[in-house]
């Protein structure tokens, strides 16, 4: 993640498995579930990994608990520091009570407030910072100058082999799917789990928001796109992406498509109807594209991710 932290492993299916034997022992295996009331509704035979009952409420765990179980004791007692719109500060912090690290979190000061709760909840340290990926990258880089341990939210191989971990489990239990299907921000999930699909032989696609569609642009135009403005009501998905994810998803993604918000709230009343999880909008964005595409998706069996289940209740 920086050079203090982390080894320079490759993300590779090799790596997920590691990971994932690495991480059982405090991840949960979360369950896959289905509703026949929702697979009617989208056309298509629908199993969701529902990473929204993960701790801290996101796939994010998975990631954050691989990257902090391969620091050494002394680089755990110095703690770390990160930047998040919420879901990755919180499941940084969540790992970080089990394993005894302090965790430091550069949060938008416009995050939702449910989010800076689940943080502080798990006994995160939150400095606010401006909106924005600049913000971001000016408060790692001064981070960085004082020798703080960075653990990124997901461009690093460590974490895209944690957050993989969620697609193999799907995939070996389901085997026969089709596809499977992640919201994409900053592309760990995804690349994750187009590891993952690539080995089980099944299509992978990306999902993201047309108010924050600089994965389709990058893959495009073939290099990465900066974050459009954060208008988008998925605000786990504002973010663009980064060297290693991106390397993953412009080989191995079949396709990233792209959501209207509009679309995302419906998936998620659509979600609540069918099966009473409230999800977040960004974790919605899975089930809009099922809705979006059925020339693409009908009659197939497909995986999708529900990242995560931090939103707040209407």
């Amino acid at each position: 993640m920086s050079k203090l932290s982390m080894s320079d492993v490759v993300a590779d299916f090799g790596a997920v498995t590691a990971a994932a034997d690495r991480i059982a022992a405090r991840a949960l295996r979360t369950p896959v579930k289905q509703s026949e009331r929702l697979n009617q509704a989208l056309g298509c035979q629908v199993y969701l990994k529902c990473e929204n009952l993960q701790r801290s409420g996101s796939f994010k765990f998975r990631g954050a608990c691989n990257a902090l179980l391969q620091l050494s004791p002394e680089q755990r007692a110095q703690g770390v520091v990160t930047v998040s719109s919420g879901n990755h500060g919180a499941a940084l912090a969540a790992a970080g009570q089990l394993l005894g690290v302090q965790v430091t979190v550069g949060v938008a000061n416009n995050a939702s407030p449910v989010k800076r709760s689940n943080m502080l909840k798990h006994g995160a340290r939150i400095i606010p910072i401006e909106p924005g990926m600049a913000a971001r990258e000016a408060f790692l880089a001064g981070q960085q100058a004082q020798n703080a341990i960075i653990i990124p939210p997901y461009d690093h191989p460590d974490i895209i082999a944690g957050q993989g971990s969620a697609a193999l489990q799907l995939l070996e239990e389901y085997p026969q799917l089709w596809g499977v299907v992640t919201p994409l921000g900053g592309g760990g999930l995804l690349s994750g789990s187009a590891l993952v699909a690539e080995h089980y032989g099944a299509f992978c696609y990306g999902i993201e928001p047309e108010l924050a569609s600089d994965g389709k642009q990058s893959l495009i135009k073939g290099e990465i796109q900066p974050a459009m403005p954060p208008t988008s009501i998925c605000d786990g998905l504002l973010t663009s992406l980064g060297k290693h994810t991106f390397a993953i998803i412009k080989e191995k993604v079949s396709d990233i498509l792209v959501v209207s918000d509009a679309q995302v709230t419906a998936a998620q009343e659509l979600v609540e109807a069918t099966t009473g999880m409230w999800i977040e909008p960004s974790s919605a964005t899975v089930i809009a594209a099922l809705q979006r595409y059925p020339e693409l998706f009908c009659d197939k069996s497909v995986g999708v991710i529900l990242s995560g289940g931090n939103a707040a209740l209407r």
